[in-house]
């Protein structure tokens, strides 16, 4: 297996040109323990498994997903994850199967109570850590009610949206409407709560989230095969409650473009492409066809968008089975200076293919992912067995990282970097286990041989 693609970069070359990686932290090593293998002299710290108590006295729900850090107080992490469950899953819900927990809850905290039969399950945890000590401080059960909460994003305001990747009605048990993005304040301190839907940001197969913190945008993604990409304009800066407008990505003279690569190479590696705007109406979505609305519209299709985060070169999403061998893409999207104003038509936003690996070998369908505090990407896999944690360089070469050993094919999710950079945090969905991995970030091994 080669690991230096090339071809991942550059259209032209689509062999390999030499076999060793360009950019490591050398060779994956065995773990005794059976939980996760990392590059040699990288350590993890597994904690907060599915069904352990919490302080609040509410358990931990199962299929932990997507995840945010934020600054604590004296140096502490908060960390708010999320849970992609259903309803009426009590067994793996907070409650675990006992009632007067749940009929202790405050119903106005939970949103969709289910008509006291099958509440909605998924939501969020807050996790409180010390990277320093690698401990766990506190957890606590911190949004409860949603449905299927798959990833999200921070905010440049302290708080975590989570998304509902749904597109479930009210209708039997189901009280409320599903498919919103939810907003969680990252804090220290216990409590549920209060659950508003982000009505305004649309009601689609949410996947996450990421804000632009010079404009207060937030770039959303969908998880649907012909899904699109969205941005969401608040009418008031650092604050996503008050309204706004909806809008989504089309590409410039080509109108509603296929950019899922699944045959031939419509969209080509490492090309950038003006971009412009169309308008969403309709945001709540009684038939759920904001894709369809948007694509009459002109706009651009991606394939199952997932994770999505800001850097410094613009915003990278992935498209988990995108390319022709349905491994997955990732984009990158650089706004407009004038992002979201007039001018932004005299100086438009540029999306680019960034990487299309097509070779599970390399990434094997990316799901979340996150971008470190010098520049890499990193991936977590959500595909056939083993699934990784794949790092990506900012000029597009591929290294792996970790791979899952507690069950091969289980989903990785929600990485993301503590504040102080020192900690990788990950999730590995079933059974349910968050990871903080420490070790030597700024050791890399680079290959002598140039690509």
């Amino acid at each position: 297996m080669s690991l230096a693609f090339a071809g991942l970069r550059t259209a032209a070359a689509q062999q390999p040109v030499c076999d060793v990686r360009p950019f490591s932290y050398g060779t994956l090593q065995p773990d005794p323990a059976g939980i996760i293998d990392l590059p040699d002299g990288f350590t993890y710290h597994a904690f907060s498994r599915t069904g352990e108590a919490m302080d609040d006295g509410y358990f931990v729900p199962s299929l932990h997903d997507g995840m945010g850090a934020f600054p604590g107080p004296d140096g502490l992490t908060i960390l708010v994850r999320n849970h992609e469950l259903d309803a009426g899953a009590t067994n793996a819900g907070p409650f675990l199967n006992n009632a007067q927990l749940y009929q202790k809850t405050d119903k106005s905290l939970i949103y969709d109570p289910g008509r006291g039969v099958a509440p909605s399950l998924g939501g969020t945890s807050t996790l409180v850590y010390d990277t320093k000590n690698n401990r766990l401080v506190s957890s606590y059960l911190s949004l409860v009610g949603t449905v299927r909460n798959c990833a999200g994003g921070i905010t440049p305001w302290g708080t975590w949206i989570t998304c509902e990747e749904s597109d479930q009605r009210a209708t039997g048990n189901f009280e409320k409407d599903h498919g919103y993005n939810f907003e969680v304040t990252a804090r220290a301190t216990r409590g549920l709560e209060e659950p508003r839907p982000l009505i305004a940001m649309g009601r689609f197969n949410h996947e996450a989230i990421a804000v632009d913190p010079r404009t207060s945008i937030v770039y959303q993604t969908e998880d649907r095969g012909d899904g699109l990409f969205y941005r969401y304009i608040p009418s008031r800066p650092n604050s996503v409650i008050h309204g706004g407008a909806l809008q989504a990505l089309a590409i410039r003279e080509r109108a509603s473009f296929d950019t899922r690569n699944y045959t031939g190479r419509a969209m080509p590696l490492t090309q950038t492409f003006d971009c412009h705007w169309v308008d969403i109406e309709d945001v709540t979505s009684p038939g759920d066809d904001l894709r369809a609305q948007g694509f009459a519209k002109g706009a651009a299709l991606f394939s199952r968008g997932e994770g999505i985060w800001a850097s410094r070169e613009g915003f990278y999403f992935a498209c988990t089975d995108g390319g022709q061998a349905r491994k997955g893409q990732i984009f990158r999207y650089v706004p407009s200076p004038f992002e979201g104003r007039c001018e932004e038509e005299r100086y438009p936003g540029k999306l680019e293919l960034f990487i299309e690996p097509n070779d599970g070998d390399l990434v094997d369908n990316a799901d979340n992912l996150t971008v470190a505090p010098w520049g890499d990407i990193y991936l977590t896999e959500d595909g056939p067995s083993p699934n990784s944690i794949v790092g990506v360089t900012p000029r597009g070469d591929v290294f792996p990282f970790g791979r899952n050993r507690v069950g091969a094919s289980d989903e990785m999710a929600g990485a993301c970097f503590s504040p102080d950079g020192t900690t990788l945090f990950v999730n590995i969905q079933t059974p349910g286990i968050t990871l903080a991995i420490t070790g030597p970030w700024d050791q890399p091994i680079r290959s002598r041989r140039s690509l």
